[in-house]
């Protein structure tokens, strides 16, 4: 079961979020492939949530939907700001188009063009700013105290930790024999969120963590059990490309989480083959780690219900390029750092 942590969100808070995102938000998904059995092994059911089905194909969609409507209309309607490597960026965008409300993102110099694209279309204004998100977020803090701007934190914010804990209650709620879930960390949204869901529904669900190796910060903090920092290089999963973890969601991770893998490049990318192999859905990097990680996981997990969620589905054609260029795994043995 899991161990009692500081509650960022409480059921109420999560229900709530529910409520006010449905109108826009559907509920997704939550598909079982044999084919995807088969490649994960060890009698492992595998349960996929498809959040690349929101309208900004990524559950990022959720938070940011949750946060700006838990917002007083007269602070929203002042304008809105974040920092972003992309899908947060974009729900930040496409949230306050809804709402007639001017949007300012700010993201690293050289990021990835689609994306930046992507934001424009739902009418923000993208400046790019810095060599790495967490330089882009300072910029975004100044930029919000200097205009009086609502910044939107893609983690370290209670309302958008309730929107994506609507991930995990919707999958408790299509499948309540899970044994366990596997999910990507970043900022630790999504992770936090579903630890948050299981406990307060009194569900016995196991979460698992999994990271880049290239972005391994808040895995490398959890096993230390506090903050370290350490710069991410570049990754194909760059949605997970944070330098330290925060604390709203690091507190929820440290002591909730069962289990915490990172996985390598190449693991990342074989496993964006796997998803379009076995569910014919594309998966970006970041979303590739969750399956990657469950791979990785698979001798401990066997046997198990489990499902991963396919969190984003914005992958860039180079790098997709570069994904589907990787020689499968013929052979298949545990990775190293499997817990």
């Amino acid at each position: 079961m899991l161990t009692a942590a500081p509650c960022p969100a409480s059921l109420v808070d999560i229900l709530k979020a529910r409520d006010l995102i449905r109108a826009h938000i559907a509920v997704t998904p939550l598909r079982t492939y044999p084919a995807l059995n088969k490649i994960i092994g060890h009698g492992i059911e595998v349960w996929v949530k498809h959040e690349n089905h929101n309208v900004t194909n990524s559950f990022k969609a959720r938070n940011a939907l949750a946060a700006v409507m838990a917002l007083d209309p007269q602070k929203r309607s002042r304008g809105l700001v974040a920092a972003t490597k992309g899908n947060h960026g974009q729900g930040v965008a496409w949230a306050g188009r809804l709402f007639e409300t001017p949007v300012t993102i700010f993201v690293p110099k050289n990021n990835n063009p689609d994306k930046n694209e992507a934001m424009k279309d739902f009418g923000a204004r993208v400046i790019e700013v810095g060599k790495n998100y967490d330089q882009a977020l300072e910029a975004a803090e100044n930029f919000s105290r200097r205009h009086n701007h609502r910044l939107i934190h893609a983690a370290n914010d209670p309302a958008v930790v309730a929107g994506a804990a609507t991930v995990a209650l919707e999958i408790l709620e299509q499948n309540s024999d899970l044994e366990a879930i596997v999910l990507p960390v970043g900022g630790g949204s999504l992770a936090a969120g579903a630890i948050l869901a299981a406990r307060q529904l009194n569900a016995p669900v196991k979460i698992y963590g999994v990271q880049a190796e290239r972005a391994a910060a808040v895995q490398r903090s959890w096993l230390q059990g506090q903050a370290v920092f350490r710069p991410p290089s570049d990754t194909l999963a760059d949605g997970l490309s944070t330098a330290n973890p925060y604390d709203l969601t690091f507190n929820v991770l440290r002591e909730g989480l069962c289990g915490f893998v990172t996985v390598s490049e190449e693991e990342i990318a074989r496993a964006v083959g796997w998803f379009i192999a076995a569910t014919h859905n594309l998966a970006e990097g970041a979303a590739a780690a969750g399956l990657a990680g469950l791979f990785s996981l698979r001798e401990t997990l066997a046997g198990k219900k489990v499902a991963v969620v396919l969190s984003g589905s914005n992958i860039s054609l180079e790098n997709l390029k570069q994904a589907l260029n990787q020689p499968p795994l013929a052979n298949p043995v545990l990775l190293k750092n499997c817990y």
